[in-house]
């Protein structure tokens, strides 16, 4: 009799670490796909930015260091490593910002009607780029769970699943209150 509870014992820690380890490996791909899936929606932005850069330089071609921000911040996030993208897309931001800020000083650019429509378009891109990166930080909440709630970390550990970072904003400036005026 105590072989048989032995045995059954056993092959209930068998069970147990199996389908631990599925869901940790089931919860990583989500993640991956979150992450997949905001990268095709940054890269459509980062294909946007040129155009919308030339437009802006047709009416501010004197305000070349905004641009050029813009432009090399785009050029060096493209390598698919999770860090740099979110750090990347923190700097991007900002410096789309700053682009916009710069487009207020050009009514005639404003009433632009490829201004309007690349401006509608990235805006559009804003929203589905935000949308993404909820999904990706859902993946991620689900697969960190796994990975530091017990009994699951004893096999997330054993296996070396680690946490993965949150998609959170870090720039001070993304905290601050936005003024709109009307002129």
């Amino acid at each position: 009799m105590t072989p048989i509870i032995i045995g059954i014992l056993i092959l209930i820690v068998i069970l147990f670490f199996v389908i631990t380890y599925n869901l940790l490996v089931q919860s990583r791909n989500k993640v991956k796909e979150a992450f997949s899936t905001m990268d095709v929606y940054l890269k459509k932005r980062y294909d946007l930015i040129p155009s919308l850069v030339e437009v802006v330089k047709g009416y501010a071609g004197h305000e070349t260091e905004t641009l050029q921000k813009v432009t090399q911040m785009r050029g060096g996030m493209q390598d698919g490593d999770l860090n740099r993208v979110i750090d990347g897309e923190m700097k991007i931001g900002d410096a789309l910002k700053s682009l916009l800020v710069v487009v207020e000083a050009y009514p005639d650019l404003k009433a632009n009607t490829n201004f309007l429509d690349l401006q509608k378009r990235l805006s559009k891109m804003e929203e589905e780029i935000a949308f993404s990166r909820r999904y990706y930080n859902g993946s991620v909440r689900g697969y960190n769970n796994l990975c530091q709630m017990f009994p699951w970390n004893l096999v997330a550990s054993i296996f070396g699943f680690k946490a993965l970072p949150m998609y959170a904003v870090d720039s001070e400036q993304e905290r601050k209150v936005v003024n709109v005026k009307f002129s």
